[in-house]
């Protein structure tokens, strides 16, 4: 292939990823749980009814909110579960509702400001059964009970609210942001790897992060296998089905010599009918991974983490260095390196392509499976289309960290994750994606081959 053709195809290269980034972008929105009921009664003006223009379905909370026997109105409370988001405001007779896709465990808050001065939810006139949250009088963990729906009557009184200073936000965020980097690392660098030997943009990457969550299901609570022997079981077998994909699919593929964007289009459809076969199997409800959902312990300051939590972190950290010693000091991950630099310098060297390319795949599913066990404890909860909600989030890290580096795709997660929890001592958690992909944006402009690409291969 001459030069210029290769010059051509390189520069392709980035109209045909954003493109893709943009479609991810387009499922992620469609298929974002939050923006199928997301509540718009929070604007200026408070429904009339409760629930407001909610999406109705079977499942809501509901009650009165009163302060000395009388009914308060303007009253913002918003519920978060199962990556679910959703929020009302208390009609003239202070009442609301709140739908829910699913019966699942939620957190419910009542918006402090909207309050008047001096006065706070009564912890001890909360529903029996309710208690609030460490650190907060206003918010709690509710669920149901055999029915569709729960009545919640809460009641106002004088006190003093408690808060949270900034700073001690701030660290809060910044913990949060470098566990939610480092499980998103595990995935984007298989992504980085996977694009580097074999220039796929590879989309079918979010159902190998939904099957590691969903195996982890399948053996930790059906099969009630301990956590510390399922997560292992899970890398194992999330690495075999890498390798079953490759064997069937993608290395005829490349025997047949299909173009980059058909392959990747192939990807898409790949996603979409490995997404609703976990569908069909295991229905839309969101379960629970055992552990899930664990009580915080303060460890130090403002710092608070629940063991699943650290044992999340330190798994994180341990397989990262490993796969970092996996491709400097191995002969396979050198020759992983070598190419993604120049295939066709390594094959005529004695490289076995086809070998290396097969062992990337099983690597980088491995690592995409033990993500999504990571991602279901961090939600917290386990959803047949789970994987998706991050997808646009692990082609940014790769991106923002420079195509077809490993290296690059953990910087690119770090930051990706610490940004999308930061962002949210300024902006609505319903936008808390947007500066991350802002700084991918600006950092794009600047650099465009990423933070770690090279300028002579951006892929």
């Amino acid at each position: 292939m001459s030069p210029t053709t290769l010059t051509a195809r390189r520069l392709l290269r980035w109209p045909v990823l954003l493109v893709g980034v943009l479609l991810a972008g387009a499922m992620l929105l469609l298929s974002s749980p939050g923006a199928a009921h997301a509540d718009t009664a929070g604007s200026a003006t408070a429904p009339d009814t409760p629930g407001g223009d909610q999406e109705q379905t079977d499942f809501y909370f509901g009650g009165v909110i009163r302060f000395d026997d009388e009914p308060v109105a303007g009253v913002t409370m918003s519920i978060e579960g199962g990556g679910f988001e959703a929020a009302t405001v208390t009609d003239a007779e202070g009442k609301w509702r709140l739908y829910v896709p699913e019966k699942d465990v939620y957190v419910l808050t009542v918006d402090e400001d909207t309050l008047p001065d001096g006065i706070i939810v009564d912890a001890a006139q909360l529903p029996e059964g309710t208690q609030p949250q460490e650190g907060t009088t206003a918010s709690f963990e509710v669920e149901f009970g055999q029915t569709g729906s729960k009545v919640l009557n809460l009641f106002l009184g004088a006190g003093e609210r408690i808060t949270t200073s900034w700073i001690d936000q701030l660290v809060e965020r910044i913990i949060n942001g470098l566990n939610f980097g480092l499980l998103l690392a595990l995935a984007a660098v298989g992504v980085s790897l996977i694009f580097g030997t074999t220039g796929l943009t590879n989309f079918a990457h979010a159902e190998m992060v939904t099957f590691g969550a969903m195996m982890a299901v399948v053996f930790g609570v059906t099969m009630a296998i301990p956590m510390w022997l399922t997560i292992p079981l899970v890398i194992l077998v999330g690495g075999l089905f890498g390798y079953a994909l490759d064997a069937a699919l993608w290395h005829p593929l490349r025997r047949r010599g299909l173009g980059i964007v058909q392959v990747m289009i192939v990807s898409i459809g790949l996603s979409l009918a490995i997404r609703y076969i976990f569908l069909f199997i295991w229905g839309g409800s969101t379960m629970q991974l055992p552990g899930a959902g664990a009580p915080k312990i303060q460890i130090w300051g403002p710092i608070r983490l629940s063991v699943v939590d650290m044992m999340s972190m330190g798994i994180s950290i341990v397989v990262l260095i490993a796969v970092a010693f996996w491709l400097l000091k191995t002969r396979i991950g050198k020759a992983t390196r070598a190419i993604s630099d120049n295939p066709g310098l390594a094959a005529a060297s004695g490289i076995n392509v086809d070998r290396v390319i097969r062992i990337v795949w099983i690597l980088s599913t491995a690592l995409a499976a033990l993500g999504g066990i990571l991602w279901g404890y961090f939600r917290p909860g386990v959803r047949w289309d789970m994987g998706v909600h991050i997808l646009l989030l692990i082609f940014a890290a790769v991106i923002l960290g420079g195509l077809g580096t490993a290296f690059g795709a953990l910087i690119g997660a770090i930051i990706v994750g610490l940004l999308v929890e930061v962002s949210t001592l300024w902006m609505p958690s319903d936008l808390k994606y947007v500066g991350a992909l802002a700084v991918l944006i600006i950092i794009l402009l600047v650099k465009p081959q990423g933070i770690l690409g090279r300028k002579e291969r951006l892929g």
